[in-house]
C-alpha cells in the first residue's frame, strides 16, 4: 500500500511537471485572440490578386447535417466579423477595403443556411421539435 502511494505520487508529480512544460510551450506560441479579427498580412510584392471562393449554394447546404451547418454558420460569422473589422479599420485610415465583394458572399451564405434550416424545421413532423428548431434558428 505504501509503495503504491509513493509510486503513484511520483507518477503524479512527473505527469504534472510534463503538463506544466507543455502548457508553458503552448503559451509561448499562442496568439492573441484579437488577431483573429484581422486577416493575415500578405506580401506587398505580390502582383497577383488573391482569388477568394464563391458563396455556398442552398442545394449544397441541403446535403449537410445540422451540426455541419451549425459549424459552418459560426465559421461564416467569424469571417464576417473579421471582414467588417478590417473594413472599419481601413475606413478610419482613409484606405480602400480590398475585395469588398467578399462581405455579400458571406452574408448570402449565412442567409442560405438559415433558409435550409427553416425548411428542415417546417418539414419536421413533431410540432414541439419544429418549434424548438425555429427558436434556435431565430437565435442565430
Amino acid at each position: 500500500m505504501l509503495l503504491s502511494r509513493i509510486f503513484g505520487r511520483t507518477l503524479f508529480a512527473a505527469a504534472k511537471s510534463e503538463t506544466s512544460n507543455a502548457t508553458a510551450a503552448a503559451a509561448s506560441v499562442a496568439r492573441n485572440p484579437l488577431q483573429e479579427f484581422f486577416e493575415a498580412d500578405r506580401n506587398i510584392d505580390d502582383d497577383k490578386p488573391v482569388v477568394y471562393g464563391r458563396g455556398w449554394k442552398a442545394s449544397e447546404l441541403r446535403l449537410k447535417s445540422w451540426d455541419d451547418l451549425n459549424k459552418l454558420w459560426y465559421v461564416l460569422l467569424k469571417e464576417k466579423n473579421m471582414l467588417m473589422t478590417q473594413r472599419q479599420m481601413l475606413h478610419s485610415q482613409n484606405l480602400r477595403f480590398p475585395n469588398p465583394e467578399r462581405i455579400p458572399k458571406v452574408r448570402k451564405s449565412m442567409c442560405r443556411i438559415k433558409q435550409v434550416l427553416t425548411e428542415r424545421a417546417i418539414e419536421e413532423p413533431d410540432a414541439r421539435r419544429s418549434a424548438e428548431m425555429k427558436r434556435m434558428i431565430n437565435a442565430l
